[in-house]
């Protein structure tokens, strides 16, 4: 038996190496450099906004945008994983009909890592910043109003933010698995209206 799996193992090496020699892809040092440059721009400009006005909102006003962050964050999340998983033959056959956002999906679908990278990672840790900040000043607002010490306020607001976060993010995934090309159709052709495939 387990020379069975060990072999099985052995098999699974065998055709990965080969996969590997197939697709040899070194690192792409241009799109490194431009994902850190917009990850730095991005996240400077939102946290600079979200840091200017979040500590001036009410308590309610710091819970809706709390929850839009988060929203934001897993709905790229979804896009994400969608774009990883969908069929590019579909695109490429609306493609040939000319139907609209078509061209957009097979552009994403084909630089489906980048795209990934930049919904997940970008958006998904600056929305994650940025709901983190305005969890801070709902948890200062709870405690003034509650009385209760600031520690255990902002440790109940961070688990709730996390587990809503995280909860958002699982649901989303077997979503995104199951509907990647709807998904991923549905926000090329919105994109479509500002870029042209």
């Amino acid at each position: 038996m387990f020379k069975k799996k060990t072999s099985e193992f052995k098999n699974l090496l065998e055709v990965t190496k080969k996969k590997e020699k197939i697709k040899k892809e070194t690192v792409n040092w241009g799109w490194i450099r431009t994902i850190l440059i917009m990850s730095f721009t991005i996240s400077f400009g939102l946290s600079f906004v979200a840091q200017s006005t979040i500590p001036n909102l009410n308590l309610f006003f710091g819970i809706v945008v709390t929850l839009l962050f988060i929203g934001i964050g897993i709905m790229f999340d979804i896009v994400g994983v969608s774009v990883t998983g969908a069929d590019e033959a579909v695109f490429h056959s609306m493609n040939s009909r000319k139907v609209k956002g078509a061209g957009v999906a097979v552009k994403f679908k084909k630089n489906a890592d980048k795209v990934s990278s930049f919904c997940c990672d970008v958006i998904g840790d600056i929305c994650g910043i940025i709901s983190g900040a305005a969890g801070t000043t709902i948890a200062l607002q709870l405690s003034s109003v509650t009385g209760i010490d600031v520690l255990w306020t902002s440790l109940l607001v961070a688990a709730i933010i996390a587990s809503f976060t995280i909860g958002g993010k699982a649901i989303g995934k077997s979503f995104a698995i199951n509907k990647s090309d709807i998904i991923l159709y549905s926000f090329a052709k919105i994109v479509s209206n500002f870029y042209k495939g």
